[in-house]
């Protein structure tokens, strides 16, 4: 047994110090920090078993990793040391315990909390004021020399350029601070734009772009990049006075112009602390940059001091992690989901793993552009993200994790649910089933014939719509027009009265003009204007679908994708079987072949209609207008004729005016027809 441990211990050993040179010297984790603080906390209790086992190249015994070659060496003038961890209320009390024993001063002691950002740690040396020199945290010993391509970073001062009055006189001649570089999360999402838009690789988080950045042999790249940093610690000083409490060296740091954070707070005693730190948890996403944890310390740095380490963490301070919100783990497949709108979704298919308390085995892939762009591959080591109740998604593959095993992918060319030919058009995103029968799909297009703005059918509402599905009386829309009486009987809530109005509102609906049809067929691309316009041009169904693109094309407001599309729709089996039952129950409108519309007041105009007007609803408002000879349209444009304006308008009032479209209420829109 103990042969066994012994094993565990050196193989734990070795994977750290694998990963702290891959996180510290590459900038190119292949693990999560929660992944590693689990190996670093296991091989703690091993060591804590068993102090005799302890080695000098155990990871518990130096704060960083090995230096990089390719940058020259710099001896820091003090141990940049990193912390010990706290994963809660009851870890940060158990700290204090403990510490309590060493100094009776610890009972009264205040503490201050920080931001725990998660950067690159970087030393910064000031002569007379001056900046000279800047390296990396490297192994807590010796780091690496960066002073080129920290001097690109705008939020270091160069100079020194204020002394307070409380301070005045007592700039030290040699001074030496601590800070975090990181990149601001809007400003990393900004980048990765600019880098997608560019055609170039993105980056997986704002960490590794930062560290990966300051370390270029190149300062023009580093300096290409959006990073900033806040100070937090004095490391060294020589011949001056420097205040002896975390948050007068806060003060302090902030008096000599130095970026500091602006959420430290000082509390007067733990669970104070405790409880400021615990509204992080939920709150993180409001802070501009990644954090990973708060880190609460000992105001009184000389106790601080006195209390010594352990191992080589500190005993003054202790970090309080946040639940993770990334992990990697394996990618073991890619199912397809078929949402309510036809829309084909990829979603990962995950080695179990837990995040922030969740255990996750399922995540999304957003679309299959994503799958491509990322170059995510089955079999992957992956990096995925929670971040409080969003549903978990994959940020991109750890690519120098791979084995040479992985599989690319391939989207799927048919419905999973209904085994249709599925539909991508050119310059959009989305895949599509177009099968107006898809199972996957049913409910949403029953929900939209039966709607408004569709074929109107009063008392079918979306609760009778799921009740009617469930029940295998309705498989397709035209199979509303079949129901009996006795079928609606067998359903909860139904009685006599109820079940009649139904029936006669979906006898009332088979008179609805064409162009509700056609709306309410739910054509990718095709609304409630451009049904009037294919209703006009083709006079019925049949004829509409005999029709070829290039004659669709010929309509205004037809492009390539929307023609291509309508002619799929009407091209697909399923949906030629569900218009000759609609025509078998009597739903076979006809209008007069290329009708034109009326002409009035409004010929030539084009409206756009915004926020509720005081007599006129959006159905009415819109019939005023076509009666009149005007089109309604849903998007304001530089041809839009008019918007009219109601109460508590939307996004369209903004563009209107920056478009300069003329804007009517409604006793305008009513004197004009006039």
């Amino acid at each position: 047994m103990a042969d066994k441990l012994l094993s565990r211990y050196e193989d734990l050993k070795a994977q750290i110090n694998f990963h702290n040179y891959r996180y510290h010297v590459l900038d190119a984790p292949v693990i999560s920090d929660l992944e590693y603080d689990r190996l670093l906390n296991e091989l703690k209790k091993i060591e804590a078993d068993h102090p005799d086992w302890i080695t000098p190249d155990s990871p518990t015994q130096r704060a960083g990793a090995k230096v990089s070659e390719k940058f020259e060496k710099v001896r820091h003038p003090a141990p940049i040391l990193s912390l010990a961890n706290a994963f809660g209320g009851d870890d940060a009390r158990a700290w204090f315990e403990r510490v309590k024993k060493l100094d009776d001063r610890v009972e009264k002691a205040k503490f201050v909390v920080e931001p725990k950002i998660d950067g690159l740690s970087v030393v910064l040396h000031y002569r007379n004021g001056q900046f000279v020199q800047g390296a990396t945290r490297g192994d807590g010993e010796v780091g690496e020399d960066i002073t080129s391509n920290l001097r690109t970073v705008r939020a270091i001062p160069l100079k020194i350029p204020v002394e307070s009055e409380k301070w005045k006189g007592s700039l030290p001649k040699h001074l030496v601070v601590r800070g975090e570089a990181f990149i601001p999360v809007k400003e990393f999402e900004a980048l990765n734009k600019r880098l997608e838009e560019a055609g170039e690789k993105t980056y997986l988080n704002p960490r590794n772009t930062a560290a990966g950045s300051l370390r270029q042999l190149d300062p023009v790249l580093t300096a290409s990049r959006p990073i900033t940093l806040l100070i937090y610690q004095i490391v060294y000083s020589e011949d001056g006075k420097v205040p002896t409490s975390q948050w007068e060296i806060l003060e302090y740091l902030k008096s000599l112009g130095f970026p500091i954070t602006d959420i430290a707070k000082r509390f007067n005693n733990l669970d104070a602390a405790i409880a400021y730190t615990e509204t992080f948890n939920e709150g993180r996403d409001a802070l501009p940059y990644e954090a990973d944890g708060m880190v609460i310390k000992i105001d009184d740095l000389t106790l601080a001091a006195d209390l010594g380490f352990v191992g080589k963490d500190p005993r003054g301070a202790i970090a309080f992690k946040f639940p993770a919100r990334e992990v990697t783990t394996t990618l073991l497949g890619i199912d397809v989901e078929v949402g309510r709108t036809g829309v084909l979704t990829p979603r990962a298919v995950l080695e179990a793993v837990e995040i922030g308390g969740v255990v996750v085995r399922n995540a999304t892939l957003h679309n299959f552009d994503y799958i491509e762009e990322k170059d995510i591959r089955i079999g992957d080591r992956v990096l995925v993200k929670r971040a409080g109740e969003v549903i978990p998604y994959v940020i991109g593959p750890v690519v120098d994790a791979r084995s040479g095993k992985e599989k690319k992918y391939k989207p799927p060319s048919k419905c999973p649910a209904c085994g249709q030919v599925v539909e991508h058009f050119e310059g959009e995103v989305a895949w599509y089933c177009v099968n107006a029968a898809c199972p996957a799909q049913l409910v949403r297009n029953v929900e939209h014939f039966v709607s408004r703005g569709a074929m109107d059918i009063v008392g079918l509402g979306i609760k009778i719509v799921i009740q009617l599905i469930e029940a295998g009386l309705v498989k397709d829309v035209a199979d509303l027009f079949t129901l009996k009486k006795n079928q609606l009987l067998g359903l909860e809530g139904f009685a006599e009265k109820k079940a009649e109005n139904l029936l006669g509102s979906i006898e009332q609906a088979k008179g609805q003009s064409l162009n509700r049809l056609i709306a309410a067929l739910g054509i990718h691309g095709v609304g409630e204007v451009m049904a009037g316009d294919l209703a006009r041009t083709y006079g019925n169904l049949s004829a509409l679908s005999k029709t070829t693109a290039d004659e669709l094309q010929q309509i205004e407001g037809v492009g390539p994708n929307i023609a291509e599309s309508i002619v799929d729709w009407f091209a697909t089996p399923t949906n030629q079987k569900l218009l000759k039952k609609l025509k078998a129950a009597g739903v076979d409108p006809q209008m007069k072949k290329n009708e034109k519309k009326k002409e009035g007041a409004f010929t030539g105009m084009t409206f756009v209609v915004t926020g509720t007007l005081p007599n006129f609803s959006r159905d009415n408002t819109k019939e005023f207008i076509e009666s009149n000879g005007g089109k309604v349209t849903d998007s304001v444009s530089k041809k839009t004729s008019y918007l009219v304006l109601g109460e508590n308008p939307g996004s369209k009032f903004e563009k209107a005016k920056s478009l300069g479209v003329k804007i009517i209420d409604e006793a305008e829109l009513k004197r004009l027809a006039r």
